[in-house]
């Protein structure tokens, strides 16, 4: 049975925010994956000019194009990610579903600025290569109009009334030190989604960018585990 993994980055992120989840995948697994980029955060993309349509619309056609060659799909979402991730669910067959720092309530923009430069301090920049998207999150952060959040907050809106109907398999990862994201929206969601398996993994020093987070080498092996079990009914916390 061929897999295939949709990975699904944050509102002015790209790849980068998901690249060591990304890694471990590949060097466990010889699963399809397939990380769209959302319109507006290509090299040069106007994203203050783009609409959440049109990033639900590249979901749904990575989606299209990943089903043709794959027999099952699993979908991961990052921060806004997880909420596409989740509209992916309700009009899809997702086989598993993984939701790390998921914007299920309300993120202030600002403060997403603040943990974005701390992750886009030198440091961290200094380990990846001048052709990642560090230098476009950058600019983004520097150049962006808030008002583009505002099609951000219009996802939330359009997926939130039915996360009840959202019945895949979902495992759930939360950083307890998120500033943007609070825990108790990771604990929402585990109680709202109408999944009857479910997995809540907290990370204790984890942040928003939680593919970062010191401990992420013992949540990727408890994900793996979750993706790669038999469908069954199973509700436990982590």
């Amino acid at each position: 049975m061929k897999t295939g993994v949709i990975i699904l980055h944050g509102f002015t992120g790209g790849s980068f925010e998901v690249r060591p989840f990304v890694q471990y995948l590949k060097d466990n697994t010889n699963w399809s994956i397939d990380i769209p980029i959302l319109p507006g955060h290509e090299p040069g993309g106007r994203l203050a000019e783009i609409t959440a349509e049109a990033w639900l619309m590249e979901a749904e056609l990575a989606y299209r194009r990943l089903s043709k060659r794959t027999d099952r799909i699993f979908v991961v979402g990052f921060s806004m990610g997880g909420l596409i991730a989740m509209y992916l669910a309700l009009r899809y067959p997702v086989e598993r579903l993984v939701l790390l720092s998921a914007a299920a309530k309300y993120i202030s923009p600002r403060l997403l600025l603040a943990d974005a430069a701390i992750l886009l301090s030198e440091p961290v920049v200094k380990h990846f290569p001048p052709n990642t998207f560090y230098h476009l999150y950058r600019y983004k952060l520097a150049n962006t109009p808030i008002r583009s959040a505002y099609q951000f907050t219009r996802i939330i809106q359009q997926i939130e009334p039915y996360y009840g109907r959202i019945t895949a398999p979902v495992c759930i990862v939360q950083g307890m030190q998120d500033s943007i994201v609070p825990y108790s929206s990771a604990d929402m969601l585990y109680h709202s989604l109408g999944s009857l398996t479910k997995q809540l993994i907290f990370s204790d020093n984890g942040k928003h960018h939680i593919c970062y987070s010191d401990d992420c080498a013992e949540w990727f092996d408890k994900v793996l585990t979750f993706m790669r079990e038999e469908d069954g009914q199973k509700t436990c916390l982590a």
